[in-house]
């Protein structure tokens, strides 16, 4: 049994990071569903790894919930229709990172009908493992890792503490806020299956000091007795510092202990989980339909209502926007993601994703961007990177593409928060030297065989 009082616990001692201007404008807001929009566009790689593969046909009506591209491999999702109708055509979009993807395209026939399904079995590791494969449940929070894969501990690792990451430390983004208050019940009931079939006798809920209403909600429901007799799960309060939801961040942040180099959180006793995945787990074992819906902020001073939207996957931004009252002025940025991590879209015709959980469109002022001067060499890059790096000097071996340099300096380890370029006085791009020194790095290095 642990020994804990009442009161939530804090958070080990962090020094690095930044304080954004956070902007939750929208944390008092009710999540309101949206009607399902006239097409969706439901892209076959959601998710790091293998993209699924089409097993749907042009002309083919589909129902909610019906898969509609099967998982290539173990390290890939499946992916299932979010609206009832015909199927249009199969495309590619070309995502924000670049990358070219087939994408199914579904007419709706605005009846939303679902397919029939029942509640999965789930009692053992191996049966949890195929059950969240089968539900295409990838990580909500923006990362889009597999979840069955990050749930399957490889043999010779234990994980002994399963933290769930409800930090949401990005400026604008108030889904998981939402997801925690209108769901409390649900998160709390999706924990205790995880944890009893895991075998994890220690769960750390961690938030950011600024919700405080969700620390007061889940603290009371997870010092229920009854289905907590020996007190394992708790809530740990974080201080408001980005970027604290950081996987490797959060980890020493909640127990002290570092991620090595190029490791796994399983490296460190830890499996981590976002608080919506969580959510979506227990209606998953509740009701047996998969993933077909996100909640996502649509925020900025562009946007003419912003709100917290309940959309079906695939729905076009266009649509979302429209949705919220349309734009008040022309957004001179829209962000797939928060500001800070985010990705910059070419337009709003692309779909929300399973791992889209903001959409930001940044008005003239907000998205100022000042010209780069000369390094100072302050050290503030350095004195904010939360992984302890140089990025000063990360960026200027980027620019030279000096890919010794880059591996002496343990460049792989950045895990691109962009609190370096935040934090620069000269308003130097130091994260985009850097992204583009990963990538000559990686083209660089032979393949493993």
């Amino acid at each position: 049994m642990n020994n804990y009082d009442e009161k939530p616990l804090l958070s080990h001692f962090f020094k690095k990071g930044v304080h954004p201007p956070y902007n939750k404008n929208t944390a008092s807001l009710q999540s309101v569903i949206m009607p399902p929009p006239a097409r969706v566009i439901i892209p076959m790689s959601m998710h790091i790894g293998a993209p699924a593969v089409p097993v749907v046909a042009k002309g083919d009506y589909v129902k909610v919930g019906q898969v509609i591209g099967e998982a290539k491999g173990f390290v890939s999702s499946p992916v299932h229709a979010s609206v009832s109708g015909t199927v249009a055509e199969i495309s590619e979009v070309v995502l924000p990172a670049g990358n070219t993807v087939q994408a199914i395209v579904i007419d709706s026939d605005g009846q939303m009908t679902a397919v029939e399904t029942e509640p999965p079995k789930c009692d053992t590791i191996a049966e949890l493992i195929g059950v969240v494969q089968q539900s295409g449940l990838v990580g909500l929070g923006g990362a889009g890792f597999p979840t069955h894969v990050k749930l399957s501990v490889p043999e010779g690792k234990k994980a002994d503490t399963l933290i769930i990451n409800a930090a949401e430390c990005e400026p604008f983004i108030t889904a998981d806020h939402r997801e925690m208050l209108e769901n409390s019940y649900q998160i709390l009931s999706g924990l205790y299956t995880l944890k009893e079939i895991l075998g994890i006798h220690r769960v750390l809920i961690a938030i950011e000091s600024n919700k405080p209403d969700a620390i007061e909600t889940l603290t009371k429901i997870a010092a229920n007795r009854e289905a907590d007799p020996d007190n394992e799960v708790r809530v740990i309060k974080l201080e408001a510092t980005y970027p604290r939801g950081a996987e490797k961040v959060l980890i020493t942040c909640c127990t002290g202990r570092e991620v090595p180099i190029g490791g796994l959180p399983i490296d460190a006793g830890c499996i981590v989980m976002n608080i919506s995945s969580v959510a979506f787990f227990a209606n998953y074992i509740k009701t047996g339909m998969p993933l077909v819906t996100k909640r996502i902020t649509v925020d900025g001073g562009a946007v003419a209502e912003p709100k917290n939207v309940i959309v079906p996957i695939g729905t076009p931004i266009a649509d979302v926007i429209a949705f919220c009252g349309g734009y008040k002025c022309p957004p001179a940025k829209l962000l797939y993601g928060g500001p800070m991590m985010g990705l910059a879209l070419r337009d709003d015709s692309l779909p929300i994703l399973k791992q889209t959980n903001a959409i930001i469109a940044l008005d003239a002022q907000q998205a100022k961007a000042y010209e780069p001067t000369a390094c100072i060499r302050c050290g503030k890059c350095i004195d904010a990177c939360p992984m302890e790096l140089m990025p000063v000097t990360l960026a200027l071996a980027s620019d030279k593409k000096d890919i010794e340099t880059l591996k002496k300096y343990d460049l792989m380890n950045c895990i691109e928060c962009g609190s370096c370029s935040f934090s620069c006085p000269a308003h130097r791009r130091i994260l985009q030297s850097i992204r583009l020194g990963k990538a000559a790095l990686k083209a660089a290095t032979p393949p493993k065989k």
